[in-house]
C-alpha cells in the first residue's frame, strides 16, 4: 500500500528561487531514493519552516527514507524534524484527482 510522508522543520532560508538554486542537487538526489513516487517541496518564509510531502510505494521505503532524511537534516543543524506517515486510500484519492496512480 502506498505511504504518504509529511515532514516539516524550522528553516531560516533560503526560500523561493534562492532555495531552488541552493537545493537543486539535493532534490536530484531525493528523486533517486528507492520507492519514491513523488515529492512536493513546502516552504513558509513567514513562519521560517520548510519540509515536504512525499508519496512512497510502501511503508518500508517511507520509513527508510525518513530515517536517512532526519539524520541529514540534523547534520545540517536542524534541531527538530516533525514527521507523520499515512497509508493512502487509492480509490477515494483517485475520485478526488489525487496523484496516487
Amino acid at each position: 500500500m502506498k505511504t504518504l510522508l509529511q515532514v516539516d522543520f524550522p528553516f531560516n532560508g533560503p526560500f523561493g528561487q534562492e532555495m531552488v538554486e541552493a537545493m537543486k542537487g539535493l532534490a536530484e538526489s531525493i528523486a533517486r531514493e528507492p520507492g519514491l513516487i513523488w515529492k512536493i517541496w513546502t516552504e513558509n518564509p513567514e513562519t521560517c519552516e520548510a519540509g515536504g510531502v512525499y508519496l512512497f510505494e510502501d511503508d518500508v521505503s517511507a520509513r527508510t527514507y525518513l530515517e536517512l532524511h532526519t539524520a541529514r537534516l540534523k547534520s545540517f543543524g536542524v534541531p527538530v524534524v516533525n514527521a507523520k506517515m499515512f497509508q493512502v486510500n487509492d480509490v477515494l484519492s483517485a475520485i478526488d484527482r489525487g496523484p496516487v496512480a
